[in-house]
């Protein structure tokens, strides 16, 4: 598979064309040109130009393979999270390394599908309705990254995981009814996982403690609880002890409020047709 980027500038930009320049310099010690040294990982000469030139981002996987054949010693390996950061937009980055190793989520969402529940269709629609508008190579990098990151489901000891959903985001058609349809049907599979709880927020519910948007709470690997929040393209990770306490009772309340897990799957399972 081809890994798409137009890399962000500033720091990120500098660590991919960084990887690009070692990546280089072993192929050549190497005596591999381009061509031999892309069969070898499976990539085309064009895409490690490509990676080379810092334009795009390789897979971990490549990252792996290419320290391994060219007897890199880790170098390569050693630059992997770096590089895997910077397939994510700026805001998203630091939350994105610890929801990697997060011990528990709990995610509030009002306007879309959480990304950790999405399809590949409903992200890449989602991606398509950003204004300015991306280009099509970023949407493909960033559907690749979000759903990379659906490897937590995966992981050896998977984290607790919490989705809370507006009522209104599973009508939302975004890419139109078909697409919608895939991506409930992913909601119900993914909830039955014994680590998944999803829950549904009624629109007719007259008591409702989530006014204030959309958040998320972060329980780390040290025992740390953390609190994340974006709007407008940018965000805000909170640490303060007051501020933490505060989102997390307040997700605790809209869990009350909320239909539980066992009716909110049967209210998806309705809008689906589910008998």
């Amino acid at each position: 598979m081809e890994d798409f980027t137009t890399p962000d500038g500033g720091e990120a930009g500098g660590v991919v064309s960084a990887f690009g320049r070692q990546l280089k310099l072993l192929r050549q010690r190497a005596g591999l040109e381009r061509d031999a040294f892309g069969k070898l990982v499976g990539y085309s000469p064009s895409s490690i130009a490509s990676f080379e030139q810092g334009r795009r981002i390789p897979s971990p996987h490549a990252i792996d393979k290419a320290d391994e054949v060219l007897d890199a010693g880790g170098l390569l390996k050693a630059m992997k999270e770096e590089v895997a950061k910077a397939q994510y937009p700026a805001f998203f980055r630091d939350m994105a390394v610890l929801e990697a190793k997060a011990v528990g989520l709990c995610a509030y969402a009002v306007q879309a599908v959480p990304g950790l529940l999405q399809t590949e269709e409903y992200a890449r629609a989602v991606l398509q309705m950003r204004r300015p508008v991306l280009g099509d190579e970023m949407i493909e990098q960033r559907v690749m990254a979000r759903l990379a990151r659906q490897e937590i489901y995966s992981r050896r000891q998977p984290p607790l995981l919490s989705f809370l959903i507006e009522e209104a985001v599973l009508h939302r058609p975004i890419g139109g009814q078909t697409v919608l349809r895939g991506q409930l049907e992913q909601i119900l599979l993914l909830a039955h996982h014994r680590n998944v709880d999803v829950q549904v927020m009624p629109t007719d519910r007259e008591d409702h403690a989530g006014l204030d948007g959309a958040f998320t709470m972060i329980d780390t690997d040290s025992g740390r609880r953390l609190a994340y929040a974006e709007a407008q393209g940018d965000s805000r990770l909170y640490s303060d002890h007051v501020k933490v306490h505060e989102l997390g009772s307040r997700y605790g309340i809209l869990r009350a409020q909320a239909l539980t897990p066992r009716e909110s799957l049967a209210h998806i399972e309705g809008l689906l047709g589910v008998t």
